[in-house]
């Protein structure tokens, strides 16, 4: 059989490119760069803008306080945009530390578009599929192809990543191959039904740098990884999907060349095969319904172990997750319910010391009790179980039946919370709503089966009145918060009140805001704290260019313990921003 040759399918993909890219770029239209804006807009926009932020402090029976006695930050920004075509500056200056200067066009990318073809020219990303390109950067050109009809097609060549050399006196510059890569993706579209093929290639030039010395393990790799996506739609109402993927990987280049019949996998001559490749698979699927009042939906996952390309920045492998869902509408769509669930588990070949399998389950409930009052509430679980085998029972066993009672550690997360809203009454004069919400959360450890005492029990409750009046453009708010937090032989508890005020003046050009809240602190039934705390702001525009701010806090802490009994801090911040 006839495998095309890397240097061909090369030749044919560049000459593809070329091709596109003169046909695209003939017409002068963008999306990120709109060329057939060009003549109907004015080609130069200069945009920008300029802050600074000044900072006092002030504090009592701290010392020298939490932070300097003043502070001055100064920003700016600049955006020149040409036809679309986006030059960002920025700048930031303060007395902490010296300038900091950001031109990020040393990066630089267009996207040209022209009615159905859409460009990708310099630094930018696409994406094939989830197994093969994901959104990794590339330095090169790409082109989406988008006709009218049931084709589309994709197609990307590129730098994937620059060389950097090592250098042994800085353990922060981690060393780099210079890696290419091309792809082209290719779809078929009904509207109900889709099919799409995927294939992606990098590789590394092991010639990019100077040999590595012998304390880096990084090994110059090559990859080719094939996908293929699926959708097909039944009877208007049942939805399947899939995906499957296939990646060759080579994680040295430079080891010797491998007969051996185990590596003869299919690859088109597309990857250079030696002792150190292999081929791993992935896939997932997905089957979902949609009735007259509910939705139901099934989906699998399967990552084999140490799959990998190199399109992708991370990738997270050997895993099987199984999820289900299930969300009904009742009493005429006032009740919705809705049910999520999953298990997942590692450990795949069964060759590593320790499997973790997680069960997630998750409730979600909503009920427009009238048309003031909405109730809402949710419930999730989260089950994560470790099995663990010491290091030489995995290298003594003799049958896959042995090392039964090893240690098993499960770890439980649970969570859970009520919400309530009740619009009192809405006008043209005002408007009042009492906000309620509720939350647990409880987290455990279990090991052989007994519960530790290493677990956290947290409650919540948060309570609200908000009234507005319209006519004075002014909000009132009135709160309660309280929390309790229990773990191993501690609980304590904080609670207090917050009552807030905003109103707009000068034809809505001032607003003015201020809150103040007090919490008490009890740790198993004794009071350690009472906290005020006072804020004052105002915000002041001027023909929308300017805008000038004020905030001022004051705080005053009183302590029944330890050295330092009472603390007080004001801080007051200036700030002015003008923007074109």
């Amino acid at each position: 059989m006839f495998y095309p040759t890397y240097e061909r399918f090369v030749m044919y993909l560049r000459t593809m490119t070329l091709l596109v890219a003169i046909f695209c770029c003939s017409y002068s239209n963008t999306n990120a760069q709109r060329l057939e804006a060009i003549g109907n807009e004015k080609p130069l926009k200069i945009t920008g803008g300029i802050g600074l932020e000044q900072i006092a402090y002030w504090s009592s029976g701290l010392g020298d306080g939490r932070r300097d006695p003043y502070n001055f930050f100064l920003n700016g920004n600049l955006n020149i945009d040409l036809y679309g075509w986006s030059v960002p500056f920025s700048f930031n200056y303060s007395n902490q530390s010296n300038v900091a200067f950001s031109q990020p066009f040393n990066q630089y990318g267009l996207t040209p578009t022209y009615k159905w073809v859409t460009g990708h020219i310099g630094y930018s990303s696409m994406n094939f599929s989830s197994y093969t390109l994901s959104g990794h950067l590339f330095n090169g050109i790409g082109v989406d192809l988008a006709p009218p009809g049931r084709f589309k097609f994709s197609v990307m060549y590129g730098r994937l990543q620059k060389a950097v050399e090592a250098d042994t006196s800085r353990s922060d510059i981690i060393p780099a191959y210079k890696r290419m890569g091309y792809g082209f993706k290719a779809g078929y579209s009904t509207g109900k039904d889709n099919i799409e093929v995927m294939v992606f290639r990098g590789k590394d030039d092991e010639n990019s740098i100077r040999p590595l010395p012998a304390s880096y393990s990084l090994t110059p790799q090559e990859n080719v990884a094939m996908g293929l996506n699926l959708t097909k739609q039944f009877f208007n109402r049942l939805l399947f999907n899939a995906e499957v993927a296939v990646s060759a990987l080579t994680r040295d280049t430079r080891a010797v060349t491998d007969s051996a019949e185990h590596n003869t996998a299919p690859t088109g001559g597309l990857i250079s095969k030696n002792s150190s490749t292999a081929m791993y698979t992935a896939y997932k699927a997905g089957l979902g319904y949609n009735g007259n009042h509910y939705t139901i939906g099934l989906g699998y996952e399967w990552v084999a172990p140490e799959y990998k390309t190199l399109g992708a920045y991370y990738f997270t492998n050997d895993f099987e997750n199984i999820t289900g869902n299930l969300q009904v509408r009742m009493l005429k769509d006032r009740l919705t319910a809705a049910v999520n669930a999953g298990v997942q588990r590692n450990n795949l070949s069964n060759d590593k010391l320790s499997t973790m399998r997680r069960f997630v389950g998750a409730l979600n409930l909503s009920f427009a009790a009238t048309k003031k009052m909405n109730w809402n509430f949710s419930y999730s679980n989260f089950q994560s179980f470790v099995n663990i085998r010491s290091q030489f029972d995995y290298l003594n066993e003799l049958t896959p039946y042995e090392n039964i009672d090893t240690l098993n550690y499960t770890q439980v997360s649970s969570n859970a919370s009520l919400g309530f809203n009740y619009n009192i009454s809405q006008s043209k004069e005002k408007m009042q709503m009492f906000v309620c919400n509720v939350s647990y959360m409880e987290s455990s450890d279990k090991q052989g089966g007994v519960k530790q005492p290493s677990g956290v029990v947290f409650y919540n409750l948060n309570a609200s009145y908000n009234l507005q009046l319209i006519p004075k453009n002014m909000s009132i708010m009135a709160g309660f918060n309280a929390n309790r937090n229990s773990a191993l032989d501690m609980e304590s508890i904080t609670m207090g009140p917050t009552l807030g005020l905003n109103k707009s003046v000068l034809n809505k050009k001032m607003r003015l805001s201020g809150t103040l809240s007090w919490n008490g602190s009890y740790t198993n039934g004794e009071n350690t704290s009472r906290i005020l705390t006072a804020r004052a702001g105002s915000a002041y525009t001027i023909k929308k260019v300017h805008s000038l701010n004020l905030a001022v806090t004051a705080l005053n802490r009183n302590n029944t313990k330890g050295s330092t009994r009472k603390i007080s801090e004001l801080t007051t911040t200036l700030g002015y921003n003008y923007n074109f």
